[in-house]
């Protein structure tokens, strides 16, 4: 399904969503919650669902095994729908299709006869449920809403045929987009095992590989491989905060510092755009770096490896590599580095906040063939990369389709009722 075809095969035939057979319904006139709470030690049951195992706005939860497990749980049958009333701003609701417990800030809502629950699943995923659930959350810090208020929720119901039609829509798009974080996460696991490959075997045939113990994370490698610290292959420095942020001589105009809340922008390798600009003598209390710049965090989440994607200041959270000699590449280096994420991370020092030290970081061995080989490792690498990253685009998409097809779909402002649509038996098993 593509961006573009996203709503003109569906043929507007309503005046409004009262039009049709529509009808105006409180969520308790459609639905009721279940109220069972179980002792999980006690139950014939093996999954346990909880607000961490529901992903916002996508329907399949996951779940954990319910051993160990003591507190109060709520208990649940395949097709409820899950509706977390903690922190409703979330969004996240679920339909499992499976039985088993929930945590007591999860509604289980089972949808009456003249309901299907997939509906109603998309129903209490629209913005318009969620902003009810906001408004009717009593708390400061862990708001919630509860059923008595909620079940107040008011919303306009479509026959039932035209229910399972809509929902058959949205849950197509849905596959969809669960298909491609599958195909998303096939190919991280394969950049991942071929990148573990390459640094321990090589791209080439070699005649000996031998054992390491190097200050990284490499137990082999080539014997033709140098290896030699940081400090002795490149400029290691830290970047700068310019401050107080309060002064606005040094915020606020129109050079870019990218902050370690950035990290994850652009396409997860090159950091394209950043939301905080420094005034020129702001700059000046920073550190200045041009486009393809290899940083590395050295705060929060520890070893982090990115490239800038535009002349920049850089903050104090990040480390800065440059002038590394000429037998290493920019490229190359940054898989080598996030390859060894989790041992730059056992360096850092901090009982909340981990922290990287320069010196220590200069201290990380790197190793390194020949460039031509480089080259073939990391455009190999680069493939897969382009590859998830195609992917990402296009789930990012649908999820934009999806949200367009609900409030068009879920206010009557685009009809199903005259539309050739085949509900499968996983729709219409639902009511």
């Amino acid at each position: 399904m593509s961006e573009d075809a996203t709503l003109d095969e569906f043929q507007d035939n309503t005046e409004s969503s009262q039009g049709q057979g529509w009808q105006v319904v409180r969520l308790e006139d459609v639905s009721r919650k279940r109220s069972e709470n179980v002792d999980p030690q006690e139950v014939d049951l093996e999954r346990h669902v909880g607000l961490e195992h529901i992903n916002p706005n996508m329907p399949y939860p996951g779940w954990e095994p319910i051993d160990g497990l003591s507190s109060t749980k709520r208990y649940f049958k395949a097709g409820d729908v899950l509706f977390a009333k903690l922190r409703p701003n979330l969004e996240k609701s679920a339909q499992p299709s499976f039985e088993g417990v929930a945590s007591t800030d999860i509604f289980p809502i089972v949808g009456k006869e003249s309901v299907n629950s997939k509906y109603l699943l998309y129903r209490l995923s629209s913005k318009t449920a969620y902003d009810y659930a906001r408004r009717t959350s009593a708390g400061t810090r862990m708001p919630r809403t509860s059923w008595n208020l909620f079940s107040n929720f008011e919303f306009g119901l479509p026959p039932l045929s035209e229910q399972r039609k809509i929902a058959t829509v949205l849950h197509n798009v849905d596959q969809a987009i669960q298909k491609t974080e599958e195909i998303i996460n096939q190919t991280e696991s394969a950049k991942q095992a071929l990148m573990q490959s390459l640094l321990l075997d090589g791209y080439y045939e070699h005649d000996e590989t031998i054992d390491a113990h190097h200050r990284n994370r490499l137990p082999r490698h080539p014997s033709e491989w140098i290896t030699k610290p940081a400090e002795e292959i490149m400029n290691v420095t830290r970047g700068a905060h310019p401050r107080p942020k309060s002064d606005d001589s040094l915020w606020g105009e129109d050079i870019p510092i990218i902050k370690i809340s950035d990290r994850d922008r652009g396409d997860s390798r090159t950091i394209t755009s950043t939301d905080d600009m420094v005034t020129e003598k702001g700059s000046q209390s920073s550190k200045l770096v041009d486009e393809g710049t290899l940083i590395v965090s050295n705060a929060g989440t520890v070893g982090a490896a990115r490239i800038t994607g535009m002349q920049t200041c850089i903050h104090d959270h990040w480390l800065i590599l440059r002038d590394y000699e000429e037998h290493l590449t920019t490229r190359y280096l940054y898989y080598f580095i996030n390859w060894n994420q989790n041992f730059l991370e056992a360096l850092a020092s901090g009982s909340t906040v981990l922290d990287l030290n320069t010196d220590d970081f200069r201290l990380f061995d790197v190793t390194f063939p020949t460039l031509d080989e480089q080259r073939e490792i990391t455009d190999a690498l680069d493939s897969l990369h382009e590859q998830k990253m195609v992917n990402l685009q296009y789930a990012d998409r649908l999820r934009r389709v999806k949200q367009g097809l609900m409030q068009d779909l879920l206010s009557g402002t685009v009809s199903t009722t005259d539309t050739n649509i085949e509900v499968p038996d996983e729709i219409a098993q639902h009511g």
